[in-house]
Formats: structure tokens, C-alpha cells, sequence
């Protein structure tokens, strides 16, 4: 699509993104921290996509929290110069940030309403004891269930989420936990992780498990570290167009993740370039 310099009509543009959460107060702006959507508001003026943020209807597919990490998250917002956003908006962003596909939306497209489901990994910082039994735990969360025990529940949400597939992976001393489904609330998979974690210690019976999956309980559970997550795929129908990656390695982190293992491999697991 050409562009006219200083044509009026909005299109609406999809991107692709992942980010390393480690310096971040989360996705979602916060007027006084660094989060990935204040960058992308910046990276988004600086090329000249737009100057309101209002008309530029900035979303997400998804809130993370302060420090957790995505391989791929979808923003969308609208612009007069779709063209120049695909070429400009990678080269604008930090180096923790990155681009990795980007397409042209419906003006009614939103990124948090018409994705099909999300996918997290959690890794967890020490393999543990009893990974067999973990995996078998697992399967209690399949379906639908009441999460008010594994969630902080903002007023007006359901906390009744629906779980299509949960795993548990190990390979050498490494195990993770990878979760789809359509939706989630707050601090639910990090919660979830920890209550595996919890079973495979000893400290959580598969009785006990199932009755919070209730929403009965007198504690919730205490989310794990929020380093260990990552927002792993987006499912959707998009028509999506790879943009190559820069060739750059996140300079602001990796002294800091090469002095923390989990770090290190989820910084190998986020490189675009490999590195």
C-alpha cells in the first residue's frame, strides 16, 4: 500500500512481538516505570505513526507482569502510514524488544478479543523431585475450574477458566511446565506452577489440589518467581508476514543473565539472533 504523506484514513496493523521482561515493569503503561508498551508508545512516535495515543488504539493480546518475558505477544494500533510502521517500528524499539511478524488487521481487530488461545511455558529454577508426580497433577487442572485460589481476581472477573492443555517437560536438569488456553486471570500460571511444585515436594496431596480447584480454600496459592515465565505462542488466523530479526543481542541483560542460570537459558530461549 502507498503512502501519501499526511493521509487521513486509519489502518489498523498487527505486530508480532517478543520481549526479555527482566527491566520491565510489566506490559502494560505505567506513567512513572519502563514497561513494553511505554516503549512501544515511544518507538511509535519517534517514526511518526502517530502523535495521539488515543487515535493510535494501542493493545495487547495479553497483561504481563514486572518481569515476565514473551517470545511472542501481539500488539495492534492504527496508523496513516502502515508501510513505514513495518520498515521503521523494529529499528525504533530497545534491544530488549523485537519484532517478529507483522500483517494488516480490520479496524475492528483486537488483539486481546480475537486471538484464539495463549500458550506460557514456566521454567522452573531447580528440576524437581518428583517430576512423574507433577505430571499426574497436572492433569487436574484440564477443563474448566473455579480459580479463585490460584489468581488474584479483580472485582467483576469469572474466575471459572477453562485449561486445554497443560504438560510437564524435563530434558537433563532443566523442567518446564507449558499451559494453553483462551484466557487467564492474574498470576494464575505462576500460581499453578507453584502448587506443582508444592505436590512434588510433599507439601500438597492430589486430594488437597482438587478441592482448591473448587475455589475452596483458606490460602491462596503463592505465585513462583515471575522470571521463570514466558508468554510462549499466540494461536490465531492471522495472515502474517515474517520480519527478519536485527542483528543485536540484549546488551542492557546479559552480564545479569549470565550471572543467573535460569536467566541464561531463558535469554537463549528469547534471542532472536541466536545469541
Amino acid at each position: 500500500m502507498a503512502e501519501t504523506e499526511g493521509q487521513n484514513n486509519q489502518v489498523r496493523v498487527a505486530f508480532r512481538i517478543g520481549y526479555l521482561g527482566s527491566s520491565f515493569y510489566g506490559s502494560q503503561f505505567q506513567p512513572h516505570h519502563r514497561t513494553v508498551e511505554g516503549e512501544i508508545r515511544q518507538a511509535c512516535i519517534r517514526a511518526g505513526l502517530f502523535s495521539d495515543t488515543r487515535k493510535g488504539r494501542l493493545a495487547f493480546s495479553g497483561r504481563t507482569d514486572r518481569g515476565v518475558h514473551a517470545r511472542c505477544q501481539v500488539i495492534a494500533f492504527s496508523t496513516p502510514y502502515p508501510d513505514r510502521a513495518r520498515r521503521a517500528l523494529p529499528g525504533q524499539l530497545p534491544p530488549d524488544i523485537w519484532v517478529d511478524a507483522f500483517c494488516e488487521v480490520p479496524e475492528s481487530y483486537s488483539p486481546r478479543r480475537d486471538v484464539i488461545s495463549r500458550t506460557y511455558r514456566f521454567y522452573f529454577h531447580d528440576l524437581p523431585s518428583d517430576p512423574a508426580l507433577m505430571r499426574k497433577a497436572s492433569e487436574l487442572f484440564l477443563g474448566r475450574h473455579d480459580y479463585s485460589c490460584f489468581a488474584r481476581v479483580e472485582p467483576g472477573k469469572d474466575p471459572i477458566r477453562s485449561i486445554t492443555e497443560i504438560t510437564v517437560h524435563t530434558e537433563g536438569d532443566c523442567c518446564w511446565i507449558e499451559v494453553t488456553a483462551p484466557s487467564y486471570l492474574w498470576h494464575m500460571v505462576r500460581s499453578m506452577a507453584a502448587a506443582l511444585t508444592r505436590v512434588s515436594e510433599g507439601l500438597l496431596s492430589l486430594e488437597e489440589l482438587g478441592v482448591m480447584l473448587t475455589g475452596r480454600c483458606s490460602n491462596k496459592m503463592k505465585p513462583a518467581p515471575p522470571d521463570g515465565l514466558i508468554l510462549w505462542e499466540i494461536t490465531d488466523i492471522l495472515p502474517w508476514r515474517s520480519v527478519p530479526p536485527l542483528k543485536r543481542t540484549f546488551r542492557l541483560h546479559a552480564d545479569a543473565a549470565a550471572e543467573h542460570e535460569l536467566m541464561a537459558r531463558v535469554h537463549r530461549l528469547l534471542s532472536p539472533s541466536g545469541e
